[in-house]
């Protein structure tokens, strides 16, 4: 991929780059692409924040540890979408409060520290930085909700808000992550798909109404 190439796929996935100074195909950026295979451990939870991850291809998912050995998916970030946990570590100069891992063989670039303060400087990007923290701080309130308090119609529901447009996800991966049963899980996306809000195919799974799945997730517990 040439430097032309990168520059244009980071534009069209993430605008508010082009106003950016140094530019990320300046020299002085120092950002070079790497690739790195499904399953890789990118960053860890309680570590410091190495610099901050842009996607150009693949996926990320994000998640807490718990004393006991499990782990709770937080959100995914995929092309185009930034990662909140790493850019609230860099806001603040403390550890990562989760951890990140690919999904599958994913092409990413890696801000330095440095880097993303001075980008933050260009309202543009630090808008961008900013709307993220609404959406995902809304995403993470609904799944706490969810796990806590909800049915699992909700704790499905919010288990599919965060992760993108389309999915590549079994029912029976769900069903592992929610505690239950993959017939369950299967008879419940079905109602959904059948309300409008998710269409469903092998192994993924298209979110075709988040509105719908977030109105269901913040309804009041029966």
């Amino acid at each position: 991929m040439t430097t032309a190439d990168i520059r244009a796929l980071l534009t069209d996935l993430y605008p508010s780059l082009n106003q950016v100074q140094p530019s990320p195909d300046a020299p002085e950026s120092g950002l070079t692409p790497f690739e790195v295979p499904a399953h890789t451990v990118l960053f860890n939870e309680n570590a410091p924040c190495q610099g901050f991850p842009l996607v150009l291809s693949g996926e990320i998912k994000v998640s807490r540890n718990s004393g006991d050995g499990r782990s709770l998916e937080l959100y995914r970030v995929v092309p185009g979408e930034l990662c909140l946990v790493s850019s609230a570590c860099l806001f603040r100069v403390q550890p990562l409060s989760a951890f990140g891992i690919t999904t599958k063989p994913s092409t990413l670039m890696l801000i330095k520290p440095e880097l993303f303060l001075r980008w933050l400087e260009t309202p543009a990007f630090r808008n961008d930085v900013l709307g993220l923290f609404a959406e995902r701080m809304a995403d993470l309130t609904l799944l706490i909700d969810a796990v806590a308090f909800h049915r699992l119609d909700r704790r499905l529901a919010a288990a599919l808000l965060g992760r993108g447009q389309q999915l590549f996800v079994t029912h029976q991966a769900l069903a592992d992550e929610l505690g239950t049963v993959r017939e369950i899980v299967t008879r419940l996306l079905r109602r959904f798909e059948r309300e409008g809000w998710v269409s469903l195919g092998r192994e993924q799974i298209q979110i075709v109404n988040a509105a719908a799945l977030r109105a269901l997730v913040s309804t009041s517990p029966v």
